[in-house]
């Protein structure tokens, strides 16, 4: 599962890019209880969301002309410039050049070939989130695709992941897992098939400890419900929702068995 000892192709970072940074600050401090430190005058308005003092997530303006507000999640790499060539290789794009963020690390940003933005990041400083899998915090990163088999062969030759099928309600569930360690304990994250033209994109999950009263917070404070709170046999009640500029995020309750 998703832990802070991140090795190569995990999650190591996630940011939503919103175009009023009080604003957005507001909705998530209401909603999940977290603060909004920002990075100082030089940082264009980017800054951290904390829980316990311990940095969750992230917010920053939306910095390209024509950009959505949305989460973007980032995943480990011991060599962005690298991984940048191999992304360009397998068919994706790069939307932002492997660069230095100050002394913390090197990022970038690239798009799929099927269409979903990610990006990268290589620790230098900042090793990344100081807390995940825990009520408030990342606990799950979810690719929404119309080509999965293409899209896993992409990031399995770019970041290493492995996979392993599962049968669910209607569907086949792929669980994602990193390229080191049992491959069990290194799953962080899944792939389900996009229906109904929905774009390709990566959704972050939330841990939260009451699904239904933090789907009430968010249409309280502006928000919406993409998909209303449901149970998930085995796994948890899970809702997909978007803060009010429509930036999608998911949240779940998990269910008992998967809890520590």
């Amino acid at each position: 599962m998703l832990s802070t000892d991140f090795v190569t192709g995990s999650p190591n970072w996630l940011d939503v890019a919103a175009p009023d940074i009080d604003a957005s600050a507001a909705f998530y401090t209401a909603v999940f209880g977290w603060t909004f430190q920002s990075a100082g005058p030089d940082a264009g308005g980017y800054g951290f969301f904390q829980q316990d003092n311990r940095t969750v997530a992230a917010l920053g303006p939306l910095t390209d002309s024509g950009a959505e507000p949305a989460w973007s999640l980032y995943f480990k790499s011991p060599d962005a410039d690298a991984t940048a060539r191999s992304v360009t290789q397998h068919g994706g794009t790069v939307r932002v050049a492997p660069a230095d963020v100050m002394d913390a690390g090197r990022m970038a940003c690239f798009t799929d070939p099927q269409g979903a933005d990610f990006a990268i990041w290589q620790p230098v400083s900042v090793r990344g989130l100081e807390v995940t899998c825990e009520r408030g915090a990342l606990c799950w990163a979810e690719l929404h695709t119309a080509d999965d088999a293409g899209a896993l062969a992409f990031y399995r030759a770019v970041l290493g992941w492995r996979f392993q099928e599962f049968p669910a309600p209607g569907m086949t569930y792929t669980v994602l897992s990193t390229g080191e360690g049992d491959q069990e304990d290194a799953t962080f994250g899944g792939v389900v098939r996009a229906e109904g033209g929905e774009g390709a994109r990566w959704l972050p999950y939330f841990g939260v400890d009451d699904t239904d009263a933090l789907v009430a917070a968010v249409t309280g404070h502006g928000g919406s419900v993409v998909l209303p709170a449901a149970d998930v046999p085995d796994v948890g009640r899970v809702a997909h929702l978007a803060d009010p500029s429509g930036a999608r995020f998911a949240v779940i309750r998990p269910a008992p068995q998967r809890e520590a």
